[in-house]
């Protein structure tokens, strides 16, 4: 009777992969199917439209984004276009351009394309911090201030650090990724699971390491929402130093911007 149960779970998994294996392969076949109307097929959708048509399905994607923005997951175009879009297909360039602009002027978001190659958008925002404040005792949002903490260590250790660093550095700051949190919970699902799921981190497993070691970086979001500078100032204040000091920190938060490491995308 054991060796039944075992077999009929065995099954039953490898079902649920089978499962999950398709419903994967059919999200990747809706959007291998849109087919990016052309200009002048969108010239001819909008004649066949109203301007009040066209600024309704405008709103419902904004409102669609802005929801999805409450959880920072990314948003695939062919769930956008599946749920969202529907019929306008043949004006999606314009009604994402038109989303764009509102997310810009009236709710001071970024419309970005995160991943070219499978469509997915997030919506970004500078992170900013109270002048002189350690962003992890921020009354208004202590979740991003761990995540605050957890970028400056990867920053300023060159890009890329073992998890245990990570988890070292938080049970200083009295967060112990084994042990439930009143603020955060479960920390560590918080850190390798929604940051990673948010694109503001990298959770990679180590080549040929036993027992199986990770090491983090910055995430896609994180490249193009954070400030490097101010990182900087913030461990400058923290550790009562000038910046400057970290010659190779300094160089790297003060040459490129990080909006300008992404491109943006209003009508892909």
């Amino acid at each position: 009777m054991t060796q039944r149960k075992r077999l009929s779970n065995t099954q039953s998994s490898s079902q649920s992969r089978r499962q999950s294996g398709t419903l994967l392969a059919q999200e990747e076949d809706d959007d291998t199917m849109f087919t990016q109307p052309s200009t002048s097929q969108v010239q001819r959708g909008l004649e066949k439209l109203s301007p009040a048509q066209v600024d309704q399905k405008t709103a419902e994607v904004v409102q669609y984004l802005l929801v999805k923005d409450q959880k920072k997951t990314p948003v695939r175009r062919a769930d956008l276009v599946k749920h969202v879009v529907k019929d306008y297909r043949a004006i999606y360039p314009e009604i994402m351009k038109r989303a764009a602009r509102t997310l810009d002027q009236v709710f001071g978001l970024k419309l970005v394309e995160i991943d070219t190659k499978n469509h997915m958008y997030i919506l970004i925002n500078k992170l900013e911090t109270p002048e002189g404040a350690s962003p992890i005792k921020s009354p208004t949002n202590p979740k991003m201030g761990l995540l605050f903490v957890i970028l400056s260590v990867i920053f300023m250790k060159g890009g890329v650090v073992r998890e245990n660093l990570i988890w070292n550095t938080l049970k200083k700051l009295r967060v112990d990724p084994g042990e439930k949190h009143e603020e955060f919970g479960d920390v560590k699902k918080v850190v390798t699971d929604e940051f990673v799921r948010q694109r503001y981190l990298e959770y990679v497993r180590i080549p040929h390491t036993e027992p199986i070691e990770h090491e983090f970086r910055w995430g896609q979001r994180a490249e193009m929402e954070v400030s490097k500078a101010k990182i900087l100032d913030f461990m400058g204040q923290l550790h009562d130093q000038d910046p400057q000091s970290w010659s190779q920190q300094y160089r790297e938060a003060h040459s490129t911007p990080n909006s300008t490491q992404a491109s943006t995308s209003s009508q892909r």
